[in-house]
């Protein structure tokens, strides 16, 4: 909450700097550029909202806690991401038509508008690292993604300052450079929305887990000599947590006492390695 509450006000003065030097300073590329730490500050929102909600235990509404609330949040930043990067990519391209085809004069930035590209870099990227930081150590996916959104926006204030500094040193014929350095940057944040809105879809989709987890879920299960033949193993993703459930077989002739302190000991392994909050089913068949 600390940390997105940090990025959402650094966001906020971003948004009305931007802006002003925009439209003070004639350029295009820092207006949509603007749009961009608009669409940053929209996200942050969206993560104070969905993380707080996240992270209230189950209810009777929620056996499963409320952790897939996350998840949805950080489709809803992946996508936002998605429809930024292609309305910088559909406007930098216009203008490039424009300037080849119809021969249209581009005007030329200001230097207010190179200004404010510098200070927005030095800002997002201090946002990322601290952002990131906390993403990780916390182990939320919002978070992590709304992190990879404040570097997007770095990237974005990259090529606008790139596009800007050409047109302003390079004279009129260069003046392409601005919507050129929009459209190059715009093919980046639509590939960071795909990184982050894939893997969140595929949690929602009650996907499994990979392979190796699955395998190292089933060494651990292995572990006590009286557990034989692990199988209908079935893994998923809540928010940040996993679900496990899996069928065993053990004696029949065992009793009730000591087959309960075996899955207790294999609920503890795997809580120990998967975290504390790690969803599992264990059900006990007799070897046959």
């Amino acid at each position: 909450m600390k940390v997105t509450l940090v990025g959402s006000v650094g966001n906020f003065l971003l948004v009305i700097f931007k802006f002003i030097a925009g439209f003070a300073g004639h350029s295009s590329a820092m207006i949509a550029d603007a749009v961009h730490s608009l669409s940053d500050f929209v996200t942050d929102m969206i993560v104070l909202l969905f993380v707080n909600i996240s992270s209230k235990p189950k209810d009777e509404s929620h056996d499963y806690g409320h952790g897939k609330y996350e998840t949805l949040a950080t489709s809803i930043i992946g996508i936002v991401l998605l429809c930024v990067g292609v309305g910088l990519f559909w406007e930098g391209a216009n203008k490039i038509y424009d300037f080849y085809f119809r021969g249209e004069t581009l005007e030329s930035p200001g230097n207010i508008a190179l200004i404010a590209a510098i200070v927005s870099i030095i800002i997002k990227e201090a946002l990322y690292q601290y952002t990131i930081l906390v993403g990780k150590r916390q182990n939320s996916q919002a978070v992590i993604a709304n992190a990879w959104h404040h570097r997007s926006d770095a990237f974005s204030s990259i090529g606008t300052m790139v596009g800007i500094g050409g047109a302003i040193l390079l004279g009129e014929k260069w003046r392409v450079l601005d919507p050129l350095a929009a459209v190059i940057v715009s093919i980046f944040i639509v590939k960071v929305s795909f990184e982050l809105v894939m893997p969140a879809i595929n949690d929602l989709l009650e996907k499994s887990l990979p392979k190796e987890v699955e395998d190292e879920i089933l060494s651990i299960v292995t572990e006590s000599p009286e557990v034989k033949n692990p199988h209908n193993l079935r893994t998923r993703r809540i928010g940040n947590d996993i679900a496990i459930e899996i069928h065993i077989r053990m004696d029949g002739q065992m009793t009730v006492a000591r087959s309960h302190t075996i899955m207790c000991e294999i609920e503890r392994k795997l809580r120990q390695r998967f975290g504390s909050a790690t969803h599992i089913g264990l059900h006990v068949e007799p070897i046959k």
